[in-house]
């Protein structure tokens, strides 16, 4: 038996038709060309995944948001590096 790799979008589509259940899984399966177990799997897959598409729902609003605390680490460090830089330069001329 050989296998086939398969499109995310061809698992997505037999995971969905899955989870309508307007068939059973051999008949899924043999529409499409897999095995019964593989409908499951892909099926468990989808709905797993399906939490962590909620999980940041905020984030997705906003994805721009603004880290004011890394931004002021940032700001700092770079602030130290200049004067680093400054006396260094001052010291040369």
């Amino acid at each position: 038996m050989v296998r086939t790799p398969h499109t995310p979008e061809f698992k997505k589509k037999v995971a969905l038709e899955a989870l309508r259940e307007d068939k059973t899984l051999a008949q899924i399966a043999s529409a499409h060309g897999v095995h019964p177990v593989q409908v499951c799997k892909w099926k468990k897959v989808l709905l797993d995944g399906a939490a962590s598409l909620f999980a940041n729902v905020k984030q997705m609003r906003h994805p721009n948001t603004w880290d004011q605390e890394a931004h002021e680490r940032k700001i700092g460090q770079m602030t130290i590096e200049m004067d680093y830089l400054k006396k260094k330069l001052g010291q040369s001329a």
